[in-house]
């Protein structure tokens, strides 16, 4: 986890206010911001006391963390989370949601248990659903918040004419049920099945269009219209009755062998299948954007209003954007005062500059979300050369203070002769020619390394060129052509001194050029390398709903359910006529 940092026991992460509002908890918030890595985020709900809790601590590898309770009372209250470092998966945190038990009698609060459930579907990459005994019809109609999933959560802003369940799938976690407790033979017509088998056996449709079939299909129709992946696992019950109220206490010589082999095949599963949490055109999200998504959502449900990803992705991008420029930017001010020592070479200045902007590009790109247009970046960019045009500008002052340190002290003796009147003599204008191109010799043998040497030595060349003029004009040992061949050539080497000034700032400000060129080749080598992992990923999303349809079709299709065939075709012609997701256009 980001920071190393290390929860050692579960936290609240959504509770009710005292108005019986939801709300996000300040400590949970805190410890998702820390986290700048991406999430798996593993979400479990179900009835209360089916023993959610015992399955999230053992993916947590711990023995106790969420609360199992041993009475009839239902323990965890809202949602509780648990951070902990990926088992399999380097440079991602596992994410644990426990929830707050569905259908809690004392609570009697419907509406309450539709948000939790919706929450946790929304907040998950896998979303674990728990119950007991066996899935017959029963346990299906409990599970009735699926049926109520289009009226409680909104992928688009507004209604769009395409495949709605295909919109659904693709950004709906996967769906994992854990039947507890069961004590059923898994067989069917004599042959032994799988789990999984029994799960797609139980939500198999019945034909007819009368009230009581469509109120027998439609728990189970949703499950397969939002869900692209199903997954069942069935534990025996895992210790004696008499010792259930002692679970977190049970050591694992205690329990069940076969439900101790199951718990342990549903962790491997979880650890090696479960996703990173994305949002919406595949887009990867950290605990930073978890927590903030986890406040979006809760804010709406609050305001009155339902969910929808897509406001929600807009709300995210106004919250990260701005930051992930600032921490960029400081980045790479930090970078660089770190490892510049002024005054430095220009062309070490620009490898200082490229290594330093590399990294705030790269902070940029992992904390932003959603900068479609490049607005962001762009304006990191700008901000970032701003930046480096005063490091420049600052480099340059300090080695014109340098360069005129040194010109003062090796032209000494000139200005000691200037002011003495040593050189208003018979002669004396070669005497101080000859002085002056030695000690130009000297100067530039010391401020060879310097950026603003020949600027500064062309500024004293034209300070000096009356003196030399008087000088000239006083010295009676030459003749007149002599005299005016010097006249000229003072003017030419003030001339060619301007020039070799002219030619050291060019060759900066080339190097500024190129430096700019790199600057917008970075920016678009990571900002394209971002893009086609978001597009992989919504690739493979795509990918994922199109087969679960053209299964799901050729089940319909062998069951002879006309309608839903004819239904399953318009929405796979539906997601062929897709365009392909947003990408490829780079406008830095």
């Amino acid at each position: 986890m980001s920071r190393k940092m290390v929860m050692s026991a579960p936290v609240c992460l959504i509770d009710t206010d005292a108005k019986g509002m939801l709300c996000v908890k300040k400590e949970a918030k805190a410890i998702l911001d820390g986290i700048t890595e991406p999430v798996v985020v593993v979400s479990v709900v179900g009835l209360y006391r089916t023993g959610k809790s015992y399955l999230m601590n053992r993916l947590a590898g711990q023995q106790s963390g969420f609360a199992l309770g041993n009475t009839i009372e239902s323990k965890t209250k809202g949602i509780w989370m648990w951070c902990v470092p990926h088992p399999s998966k380097a440079g991602h945190t596992l994410v644990l949601l426990d929830t707050e038990g569905l259908g809690d009698v004392d609570k009697g609060d419907e509406k309450h248990d539709t948000w939790i459930f919706c929450l946790a579907l929304l907040l998950s990459s896998t979303l674990v659903y728990n119950s007991l005994g066996v899935i017959d019809n029963m346990a299906l109609e409990k599970l009735h918040y699926v049926t109520e999933l289009r009226e409680h959560i909104r992928i688009k802003a507004k209604a769009e004419n395409m495949d709605e369940s295909g919109q659904y799938m693709s950004v709906f976690p996967a769906f994992v049920w854990t039947v507890r407790d069961f004590y059923l033979d898994l067989e069917k017509d004599n042959k032994p099945i799988t789990a999984d088998e029994y799960l797609e056996g139980a939500l198999d449709l019945k034909p007819g269009d009368s009230r009581k079939i469509e109120r027998y299909n439609l728990p189970r129709r949703c499950l397969r219209n939002f869900f692209v992946t199903r997954k069942c696992f069935v534990f025996p019950r895992p210790a004696a009755p008499k010792d259930m109220k002692r679970m977190e206490k049970l050591k694992e010589a205690e329990l069940d062998p076969e439900f101790l082999q199951e718990a342990n095949v549903f962790c491997q599963y979880i650890y090696s299948s479960a996703q990173s949490k994305t949002i919406m055109e595949g887009r990867t999200i950290t605990g930073t954007v978890l927590g903030n998504l986890a406040e979006v959502y809760v804010a709406s449900i609050r305001n009155g209003s339902v969910p929808c990803l897509e406001n929600a992705v807009i709300s995210l991008a106004k919250i990260h954007n701005g930051k992930a420029v600032d921490e960029a930017l400081q980045l790479y001010v930090s970078e660089m005062l770190k490892s510049i020592q002024f005054p430095v070479d220009p062309k070490q200045l620009s490898n200082i500059h490229e290594l330093a902007e590399k990294k705030a590009i790269e902070v940029f790109i992992r904390k932003s979300f959603n900068d479609t247009d490049q607005n962001y970046q762009r304006q990191l960019a700008n901000s970032i050369q701003r930046q480096y045009e005063e490091f420049c500008e600052q480099n340059k002052e300090e080695s014109k203070n340098v360069c005129q340190s040194v010109l003062k002290r090796v032209f000494e003796p000139v200005e000691d002769g200037l002011h003495n009147g040593d050189y208003m003599k018979p002669g004396g204008y070669r005497q101080y020619k000859d002085t002056l191109t030695q000690l130009a010799k000297d100067y530039r043998s010391e401020t060879a390394t310097q950026l603003m040497s020949e600027e500064v030595l062309s500024k004293y060349w034209e300070e000096k060129e009356e003196s030399g003029m008087i000088i000239l004009a006083a010295d009676e040992s030459l003749t007149a052509a002599e005299h005016e061949k010097e006249v000229e050539r003072l003017k030419n080497e003030v001339l060619e001194q301007q020039q070799r000034g002219l030619e050291e700032q060019n060759r900066l400000q080339v190097q500024m050029m190129e430096d700019q060129k790199r600057t917008h080749d970075e920016h678009v080598r990571q900002l394209m390398e971002r893009m086609e992992k978001e597009q992989e990923r919504m690739r493979i999303d795509n990918e994922r709903v199109m087969e679960a349809k053209l299964k799901e079709q050729q089940v319909m299709l062998q069951n002879g359910f006309s309608k839903e065939v004819s239904r399953l075709q318009a929405e796979i012609n539906s997601l062929r006529a897709q365009k392909p997701p947003r990408g490829g256009c780079i406008i830095l």
